[in-house]
């Protein structure tokens, strides 16, 4: 199974691993370092709104230029723009010219070139995989993508930011070069098949017509996307309840790394596991547990300040996520025809992540006026209140979908 996958996909999962490595860098860099700008909720959750908002407002124009122009070219040429920002942010730095502000303008920067290359990333797979591979190449890229952002980033990202802001700042932008070389050695054309020329606007409603006529894809959205409200509330402010004296946690900045550890090893195990958790429970009811894992991880530190127990609940919540996101993807793959891929899976994040920037600002806005505990346990109970519309959903619906996209 794994050879079948072939050569230019194995190239594709070292790119997107380097790549994801620098992303999981910066993020937890970004905090660490703008704690020494500010202590302020609202300042430091906007860090998180900054990075997720170009979701909201150029996802579907990512979505058009995946569809009309060479997929890994727009790769290529996003993870290159990455690079430049960071490096003239770390210039920035290391002359003491850094601020709360510069870090915001930087970051929305670098998260519009993230909707550019992870659009771009998720339509190449079906041209380098045979469909019916798919689950196994996505659980490959979704391991990869969550132990490096996840495992892997955090715990170097605290000692970085220990070392100084240039140190942490620079790392992610030599990691994105890197991602560019091995990115380069997948050869082929990745330009979708085009029968004639159209607006951009006529492109976008193509897209979103087919995402929303599909009533499973449109649900996913949706519930990802309240999912990814409440998820993003409660990270963006976490690190001001877990690090420093005065915490409730009290932990360093390593220590703080190593706790995200947690859900990126709970996500490689679920990488591994999601082909058979979908065999034995079926898709339907592995997506019912995977969100009940997911209210676990978003709500856990609402309830205790032990922090083995929040680890055990961030670890459960990382095999939940990479599982559900699996299954998903997979089945959106499955059912979208190619020249549409692309303004899909845009069309979806938009639905999904776009709702990332509003959350990060609730969290904020939230913590400065109920604490941060309150924000931990309003969104768990959010999170939990999606397994009424998952459990909705079957196995049979899921197949009955496959079968309309096949035909579309």
């Amino acid at each position: 199974m794994e050879s079948s996958l072939g050569r230019d996909f194995w190239r594709l999962w070292i790119a997107s691993s380097l790549s994801n490595l620098a992303d999981g860098v910066l993020k937890v860099a970004l905090p660490l370092v703008a704690i020494g700008y500010t202590r302020s909720p609202a300042l430091i959750a906007g860090l998180t709104f900054a990075f997720t908002l170009p979701w909201l407002v150029f996802a579907l124009p990512a979505g058009v230029l995946a569809d009309r122009f060479d997929r890994r070219r727009a790769m290529l040429l996003a993870n290159i723009t990455r690079a430049a920002l960071l490096t003239g942010l770390t210039l920035l730095v290391a002359f003491d010219a850094g601020s709360i502000w510069v870090l915001y303008v930087v970051v929305f920067l670098v998260g519009i070139t993230e909707t550019v290359h992870d659009t771009a990333a998720q339509s190449i797979v079906p041209q380098l995989v045979d469909r019916d591979h798919l689950s196994v190449a996505n659980s490959r890229l979704y391991g990869a993508e969550l132990t490096a952002n996840q495992f892997v980033g955090p715990p170097v990202a605290g000692l970085l930011a220990a070392a100084g802001a240039t140190v942490a700042f620079g790392a992610p932008a030599g990691l994105w070069i890197i991602a560019v070389a091995a990115m380069w050695l997948v050869r082929g054309n990745y330009r979708p098949a085009r029968e004639q020329r159209t607006t951009l606007r006529a492109d976008v409603v193509e897209g979103l017509r087919f995402l929303w006529r599909l009533r499973l894809l449109r649900t996913f959205a949706i519930s990802v996307g309240i999912f990814n409200f409440a998820s993003n509330a409660a990270m963006s402010v976490l690190v001001l309840f877990a690090v420093g004296p005065q915490s409730s946690l009290g932990l360093s900045e390593q220590e703080f790394g190593l706790l995200l550890t947690t859900m990126a090893l709970g996500s490689l195990a679920g990488s591994f596991a999601a082909s058979w958790v979908q065999r034995v429970l079926g898709r339907a009811k592995a997506l019912a547990a995977c969100y009940l894992l997911g209210a676990v991880l978003i709500g856990m530190p609402a309830l205790t300040t032990n922090v083995w127990v929040i680890g055990a609940g961030s670890f459960a919540g990382g095999i939940g996520i990479v599982v559900s996101n699996v299954i998903m993807v997979s089945l959106r793959q499955r059912i979208t025809p190619d020249r549409l891929l692309g303004r899909v899976n845009s069309g979806y994040r938009l639905v999904a992540w776009g709702t990332m920037p509003l959350g990060a600002a609730a969290g904020g806005v939230l913590a400065q006026f109920v604490g941060l505990r309150a924000v931990f346990g309003i969104m768990g109970v959010l999170a939990l209140t999606l397994l009424a519309v998952v459990a909705r959903v079957s196995d049979a619906a899921m197949d009955e979908a496959e079968r309309v996209g096949a035909n579309a």
